[in-house]
């Protein structure tokens, strides 16, 4: 039994050790998690690609089951492209984690929405994350490796 645990223990180890949270060109996040302010609450989901070491291109969507914007239903859903800044490198920031700000255009009902942000990613292991981004949407979840 104790080999077992130390097995485990030595795998799961080796995983976090292995944890990037940006490596910069070709590489691509999907975040999936809650609108916690901004337009209204709800969720949120989007996808990153990285051009460099310093910018990612992506797109997202948040869908609102509430607190929409002007109180108007045609408000329900949020659909944007962004751009993020990287400062990992710049910051010397452990590979485990990357700081981004970042800006959203997009639609949002029959307006046009733009928006800034500042977020953060932690990586557990190689593939799974979390994070948070606060600004004009803010929201907290889960983000993934591809």
């Amino acid at each position: 039994m104790k080999k077992l645990v130390f097995m485990v223990m030595i795998f799961f180890c080796g995983a976090m050790a292995n944890a990037q949270a940006y490596t910069g060109k070709g590489d691509q996040k999907i975040q999936l998690g809650l609108s916690a302010w901004g337009y209204g609450t709800g969720v949120t989901g989007t996808y990153d690609y990285g051009l460099n070491k310093l910018l990612s291109v992506g797109a997202g969507l948040n869908a609102y089951f509430g607190n929409y914007k002007d109180n108007d239903k045609d408000n329900r859903v949020f659909v944007f492209g962004r751009l993020n800044f990287h400062l990992q490198e710049a910051l010397n920031l452990p590979s485990k984690w990357d700081i981004y700000p970042g800006v959203d255009v997009g639609v949002l009902g029959k307006d046009f929405g733009i928006g800034a942000h500042i977020g953060a990613r932690y990586f557990f292991t190689e593939k799974v994350g979390v994070f948070a981004e606060v600004g004009n949407n803010g929201s907290l979840g889960v983000s993934f490796n591809l």
